[in-house]
């Protein structure tokens, strides 16, 4: 194995935990982790460590919150610290991944050999926030991780490796983050020797390609049934399991996790009208083909099959199913 070395980990969410795993499994010193504040989450909605926090506390290492990286900006107390802290760790190297906070110039050059980004998508394609979902939302055949070397433009750092993976036809954006998490982990154990030792080239990303991911609102989480049934199938997908997609029946709002396309013959009716319920199907006419519906939620309850959702909640055939700003 390659010396160890002494990396800095910036991450928060689950994409980067399995990352920081990885490295420390690897038997790389990891003297500092940044990561974000501790949130209000659940019904009680009581404070909660990041997964990276809880990882590295599981691991005895040191970990560090700050609310800014900014000198100068809203918490220069934060962002002095977290400087400090970085100069004293003596760092061969700064990975980051999904870490939520802008990183300023000074960051950059903290580490001997730099920084480098995990991030979920195959640059210069899906820069930004949500790069995942973006991906299976567009109906994308192949997706990926890419190590960049992290510069001051948003994902438009110099390219280091590359790994593609074939989105399947069901997948949902928990599904591809888990496999991708996997990819990202491999790909920075793999990568980290190679680029201090002088072995990685780095390469201009394209000019060609270039969109951006941004963040998925919660007010996208609203079926707008004049959409294509395929367009509205790959969104549902691509917000599992976050904002999931939603549809108002009687009043209520109601979530869909999981539909298929009707077959191309089924009739055709106004968007977002039933066009058959009962034995297990809801179908549903949108601006273009039909959607069967397969896992529907109400309110306050849980995820259960169509036929389940019809026993505690019958729809009639030529019922209006709330639109997207119902």
């Amino acid at each position: 194995m390659p010396d160890p070395l002494r990396i800095g980990f910036a991450g928060t969410p689950e994409f980067a935990r399995v990352a920081l795993a990885a490295l420390a499994d690897a038997g790389h010193a990891i003297p500092l982790v940044l990561t974000q504040p501790d949130r209000p989450a659940g019904r009680g909605l009581k404070l909660q460590a990041s997964p990276v926090k809880q990882e590295a506390l599981a691991r005895g290492l040191a970990v560090m919150q700050p609310r800014s990286l900014k000198l100068d900006g809203k918490y220069p107390d934060d962002a002095a610290a977290a400087q400090a802290a970085l100069s004293a760790a003596r760092l061969d190297l700064l990975v980051v991944a999904a870490y939520g906070l802008i990183l300023p110039a000074w960051t950059l050059s903290c580490a001997a050999h730099g920084a480098l980004n995990i991030h979920g998508s195959l640059l210069p394609r899906w820069r930004g926030a949500a790069p995942i979902q973006r991906a299976i939302e567009a109906g994308d055949a192949e997706t990926g991780i890419t190590l960049m070397q992290m510069d001051t433009g948003l994902d438009t750092g110099p390219m280091l490796l590359a790994r593609a993976l074939t989105l399947g036809a069901d997948d949902t954006a928990a599904s591809l983050h888990d496999r991708l998490a996997a990819l990202g982990a491999q790909l920075i154990v793999d990568g980290v020797p190679a680029w201090v030792s002088g072995r990685l080239p780095a390469r201009p990303q394209p000019v060609e390609g270039v969109t951006y991911a941004h963040k998925i609102d919660k007010a996208e989480a609203a079926i707008d049934w004049r959409q294509p049934a395929a367009a509205i199938e790959r969104r549902v997908r691509a917000f599992d399991p976050f904002p999931g997609a939603s549809f108002g029946l009687d009043g209520e709002t109601v979530k869909l996790w999981r539909a298929r396309l009707a077959p191309p013959a089924a009739p055709a009716g106004a968007p977002g009208s039933c066009l058959a319920a009962g034995e297990g199907t809801l179908r549903v006419a949108c601006g273009e083909g039909a959607l069967d519906l397969l896992e529907l939620q109400r309110t306050g309850g849980r995820r259960v099959a169509v036929a389940d959702f019809l026993r505690g909640h019958p729809v009639a055939p030529g019922t209006i199913l709330g639109s997207a700003k119902a």
